[in-house]
């Protein structure tokens, strides 16, 4: 089964964090000497943190049933610019404040 897009209208407010996830193992010694290693091919995980300032109850809840649709676990592909590459990415939380205008904020975090 092809993987979705997600292309949300409109796209998130200015400020979207991306945070670099880093599995590395150490070994620590008794001297404080450390020795690093990368975890794996791809040690080093995007972590994208993103926000809706103003939404209507439509935008919001279309947001939010792509995300449910998901469940978790379901990766899907996203771009942090109309021009950037496409990233495999899997949302396991997101929020909501209702009001008017709505605000969702999602984290997004790479996937291989």
């Amino acid at each position: 089964m092809p993987l979705a897009y997600f292309q949300p209208v409109p796209a998130p407010s200015p400020g979207t964090e991306n945070t670099p996830e880093l599995k590395i193992l150490e070994a620590e010694f008794g001297d404080g000497y450390s020795q690093p290693t990368p975890d794996g091919l791809n040690h080093i995980r995007d972590v994208f943190r993103l926000k809706w300032d103003v939404l209507t109850t439509a935008q919001a809840d279309a947001i939010l049933a792509f995300f449910r649709a998901q469940k978790g676990t379901t990766p899907f592909w996203w771009r942090e610019t109309t021009t950037g590459p496409w990233i495999k990415v899997t949302c396991k939380e997101w929020s909501r404040t209702r009001g008017a205008p709505h605000t969702v904020t999602a984290t997004l975090r790479q996937s291989f």
